[in-house]
């Protein structure tokens, strides 16, 4: 069975390193509804769908190029 395009989970270190901002900056973006917010794995573990940071990261390149 393959994986689908887009369904890989990533890990708070994995999202950090894919855009460039610090665990802190990511978390305070989710608080103010600007960053994607992640999906329960399981106890504490949290992870982040990759077409939802793929769309993300769209949409901040969309942003820049509008100003």
């Amino acid at each position: 069975m393959g994986e689908k395009m887009g369904n890989r989970i990533f890990r708070i270190s994995q999202v950090c390193e894919k855009v460039g901002l610090a665990r802190s900056t990511i978390y305070t973006y989710i608080s103010k509804g600007k960053f994607p917010a992640p999906i329960s794995l399981g106890g504490r573990a949290v992870g982040w769908l990759e077409n939802d940071i793929e769309m993300w990261i769209d949409g901040r390149v969309l942003e820049s190029k509008q100003n």
